[in-house]
């Protein structure tokens, strides 16, 4: 699930949040806001079970995946589009 919530100005705090049953071990949201970066924005743990993480983006359209242990993708069903590749679209 992803949530958005309006800054001051043209910025964006986009959540990225898994569900509870997702694989064990570490999971990255990755994307071109990060350079594909796994680690950079790892999703954290909470009481509820599922997992989440915080990004502040600018206007544009941005592409994402999870990343888990052992190189296993994600997918995130709220996001905007699908591409192509199979890449989720924040537009």
């Amino acid at each position: 699930m992803i949530k958005r919530n309006k800054l001051f100005g043209t910025q964006t705090r986009v959540t990225f949040c898994l569900p509870r049953d997702t694989p064990p071990g570490p999971v990255s949201v990755v994307g071109c806001f990060n350079d594909w970066e796994p680690g950079r924005h790892e999703l954290v743990s909470r009481r509820d079970g599922t997992r989440t993480v915080t990004v502040r983006l600018g206007p544009g359209e941005y592409r994402f995946r999870y990343l888990g242990t052992g190189g296993v993708w994600l997918d995130d069903d709220s996001a905007d589009e699908v591409d192509e590749q199979g890449c989720r679209l924040l537009l």
